[in-house]
């Protein structure tokens, strides 16, 4: 509330709203209050609600309370420190939380409590993971006191899908845009988030370092790396020393490789504060990039003793584990990762490549689905999904998997090759053949160097394929292409060899094969107009 603030005009004396008046029931429980109030920020929660029993105030109440359960939570992440397997975790509960559901249950139903009471309340629920029950009252809470953003985040965090936000009764007021914002965020739905966010720029808050952290990460979630960076860094300039979002900004760092950068921010974080989650994960950042997989373990480990629900630690902490071979560490890591936010398809994912270690087809083929569920739009998900079925020998699964990978832009251009190789095994050679041309039109046509294995392996296979075909001219075209790679040398030539031969003995291409597929204009000389084949509705592929 205090960065919205600022990022708007101050207002003028005469228009600054008068503090709330106090109540009778203020007045009289207001010592006791001021001194827990000082008990309570000092951590010491047991001593603040000692002094606040018999309060009847409000505040005072909800004090009481929310000592009463925070004396839980810390005595419950005492436990939990050390003890990070699975069993000892599970047993280590917050004791307080019957206690405080029954008081505050019996409150609710007189309708006792006020914003911060509703919200305690919901927390408290949550905690039973009582879900349901959690995210009535969390509206409830938005309702009477629709300022307080917890109560927004925590039913952000309850919120799976976005039929279950159409059901919600929200309140109609401005901070619901700003929930709407973050939770099509959360839920991947990016094109909107964005344009939440820049019409409560519009409306005024274009100053405001929340929103423009919020943009950066919305373009972070669909890995639009470069203009994520550029928001980073704008936002770096702007507000220094904040440390917030950093994780997010250092992991864009890694996926980009950038040593010196992910280096100094690392520098500058430790300077600042080296005890913050956020810190510890960006030193971790730094360390893996360096592969240094031990240290960087380390570091995400501390940042999840000073936040055991802090998520992406867990995540990451699953890749170093899978870095070092650990896969029962790994497998846990990433488990916890999801008991924090079961929408994480990282974790998911990473779940999934475990499992596949492992060679567990069934379980991956499990992890996999989920994380493609919350990432439908993901070709990694797709490719590793029809490898996947590909295991468990179901290729048909398979084949919809890579031509819908292929189809939402294939990040690595592996799901035509792989594809390719599916209509090889099952004799589809016209359909290879036509996987392996648009392999080759795509590699070329995005003017990247590739690792030559696939490239060769393409053009071996086009080569064998025309020369079955007796198309000589477009399989010597190949075979010469095979040439150039060291793996496939030795093959064109001796095809080109085999061409030769049978040309000196006058024989001529068969007439009943139709007319001929060609490479794209770049790879061949020939600019004949391609066979039209259909393989998975392929769009008719011309050079």
């Amino acid at each position: 509330a205090a960065e919205l603030a600022f990022a708007l005009e101050p207002l003028p004396l005469s228009e600054l709203p008068p503090p709330p008046a106090l109540t009778e029931e203020d007045a009289r429980d207001l010592d006791a209050y001021t001194l827990a109030k000082s008990y309570f920020d000092l951590k010491e929660y047991d001593r603040a609600a000692y002094f606040l029993q018999g309060c009847k105030s409000q505040k005072a109440y909800f004090l009481y309370m929310y000592s009463r359960y925070l004396s839980g939570e810390k005595k419950k992440d005492d436990e939990t420190v050390d003890s990070l397997g699975p069993l000892e975790k599970g047993q280590v509960k917050n004791e307080a939380l019957r206690e405080l559901r029954v008081e505050l249950s019996k409150k609710h139903k007189a309708q006792e409590l006020d914003g911060f009471g509703l919200y305690l309340y919901g927390v408290v629920l949550r905690k039973l993971d009582l879900v349901k029950e959690a995210i009535d009252v969390f509206v409830e809470a938005a309702h009477v006191l629709p300022l307080h953003w917890g109560a927004w985040l925590e039913l952000c965090n309850l919120i799976t899908d976005k039929e279950m936000l159409k059901f919600l009764s929200l309140p109609d007021t401005w901070m619901k845009e700003f929930f709407l914002a973050h939770i099509y965020t959360e839920l991947q739905l990016i094109e909107e988030a964005l344009q939440k966010y820049q019409s409560l720029i519009d409306a005024g808050f274009s100053k405001s370092t929340y929103i423009i952290s919020q943009i950066a990460v919305a373009y972070h979630n669909i890995r639009d790396i470069d203009k994520a960076l550029s928001i980073f860094n704008e936002l770096r300039k702007q507000d220094p020393y904040r440390i917030e979002n950093m994780d997010t900004f250092s992991n864009l760092l890694y996926v980009r490789s950038m040593k010196p950068e992910l280096s100094y921010l690392a520098h500058n974080l430790c300077e600042i504060d080296k005890y913050r989650v956020e810190t510890c994960c960006v030193i971790g950042n730094y360390y893996s990039l360096r592969s240094q997989h031990e240290k960087a373990a380390l570091y995400f480990q501390r940042a999840l003793k000073l936040n055991p629900r802090y998520l992406g630690a867990w995540t990451l902490m699953g890749h170093e584990y899978m870095e070092m071979k650990n896969t029962s560490a790994a497998i846990q890591a990433y488990r916890h990762a999801i008991e924090v936010n079961k929408r994480d398809y990282r974790a998911w994912y990473g779940l999934g490549q475990t499992y596949e270690i492992l060679k567990m087809p069934f379980y991956c083929l499990y992890y996999y689905r989920r994380a493609h569920q919350l990432r439908p739009n993901d070709s990694r998900m797709l490719v590793a999904l029809g490898e996947c079925y590909e295991k468990l020998n179901q290729l048909v699964e398979a084949k919809k998997c890579y031509w819908r990978a292929y189809a939402v832009g294939d990040v690595e251009k592996m799901a035509l090759v792989k594809l390719a190789k599916l209509h090889e095994q099952l004799n589809e050679s016209e359909q290879a053949a036509q996987c392996y041309i648009k392999y080759i039109q795509d590699i070329y046509s995005c003017g990247e160097v590739v690792e030559h294995l696939e490239v060769s392996t393409a053009f071996r296979y086009l080569a064998q394929y025309y020369f079955k075909c007796k198309l000589w001219d477009e399989a010597s075209a190949c075979a010469q292409k095979c040439c150039a790679f060291n793996d496939t040398r030795e093959e064109g030539k001796a095809l080109l060899r085999q061409i030769l031969q049978l040309r000196n003995q006058g024989e001529t291409s068969s007439t009943d094969v139709a007319a001929p597929f060609f490479l794209p204009a770049s790879l061949s000389a020939n600019n004949t107009p391609t066979r039209r084949v259909s393989p998975l509705n392929l769009s008719s592929v011309t050079p």
